[in-house]
């Protein structure tokens, strides 16, 4: 493998892991405050198929990001409404998410679009183009930084450089604000949040809210970014492989971004090698694709350290009166 091979399978490990990113840092904040989410599927797949659908309608990837976002938003809210105000199940108000989003996604596409659940493909503006840095034609030639430069750190759109950038923004927001405070005490320790005058309630719901804005451009990002429009369950699992990145990196946003990357590179290693000869006996490439799913199994089932979540998650918050 030469240095160049090395640069285009990190480049993919980039591309691939921020959709997972974005979906693991929208999982933090919500799980942060004690809410756990496994519709986290569902949400970016609603926001896949209406910023797809509005970028190809209106011809401006801006504003089918937007409709991503809100539509995102909508299930968040549906899931705050479900498991906060009514004091339900999180984990079934998730299943019901994803169920939802699954349906509603390829029956709404069949009627607005004919094709099968899919949208039409997406052209010109509206799908997100590349960004160049500054001299990166000119420097591709200097060995070794020249490739790391013009073909790793640049050519991206603006999505996953907003994914990267929103961890140490996610790494502030927790730990240098009195917002981020209040947000781990209300996952720690709802009750004594509540006797100091804050807002239980108020605070759940904001971590909602911040989780459906990060899975919604989650969701653009794979169908206006990553791909050219929308085809049914085009997320393929992502949404769990985040949740599984958050349980590795055990809640906290730094370890996120590189579990993330670690399962944006198992992905690009089985694009970019189908079938791997080892010595005569022929790894399949299905074997290669299952790899990811094979490490969330392997996360999840407690093989990498006991990993323990916020005390007061998963349980309704009851006001002593």
């Amino acid at each position: 493998m030469d240095f160049l091979t090395i640069i285009q399978v990190l480049d993919s490990t980039v591309r691939l892991g921020t959709p997972l990113l974005l979906a693991c840092l929208a999982g933090l904040f919500s799980e942060r405050a004690g809410i756990f989410d496994i519709g986290l599927e569902g949400k970016m797949l609603a926001a896949a198929f209406f910023s797809a659908a509005v970028a190809a309608v209106s011809g401006s990837v801006w504003l089918g990001l937007l409709a991503g976002i809100a539509a995102s938003l909508v299930l968040s809210a549906l899931h705050g409404l479900a498991s906060i105000t009514f004091r339900g199940n999180q984990l079934i108000s998730g299943v019901a998410i994803n169920f939802l989003a699954a349906g509603m996604t390829v029956l709404i596409a069949q009627d607005w679009f004919g094709q099968g659940g899919r949208t039409p493909s997406l052209m010109g503006g509206g799908r997100f183009e590349p960004l160049t840095f500054p001299f990166a034609d000119a420097v591709a030639d200097v060995p070794f930084i020249g490739p790391i430069y013009s073909e790793l750190l640049s050519g991206h759109s603006i999505l996953v450089y907003v994914a990267f950038l929103a961890v140490p923004a996610t790494w502030w927001v927790l730990y240098r604000t009195r917002f981020g405070l209040r947000l781990r005490a209300v996952g720690e320790n709802p009750a004594a949040v509540d006797t100091a005058g804050v807002s239980v309630v108020g605070l759940r719901y904001a971590a909602v809210a911040i989780c459906g804005v990060l899975c919604g451009i989650a969701g653009a990002y794979l169908a206006t970014a990553l791909q050219a429009g929308f085809v049914k369950d085009m997320t393929a699992g992502r949404g769990f492989i985040a949740l599984a990145a958050l349980i590795f990196a055990k809640w906290r946003p730094w370890h996120a971004m590189w579990a993330c990357l670690l399962f944006g590179f198992l992905q690009a290693v089985a694009l970019r090698y189908q079938n791997i000869d080892l010595g005569g006996f022929v790894i399949p490439v299905q074997v290669m694709d299952a790899l990811p799913y094979i490490l969330t199994v392997v996360i999840l089932a407690g093989f990498v350290g006991k990993a323990i979540p916020p005390r007061a998650g998963g349980e309704p918050y009851v006001k002593e009166r």
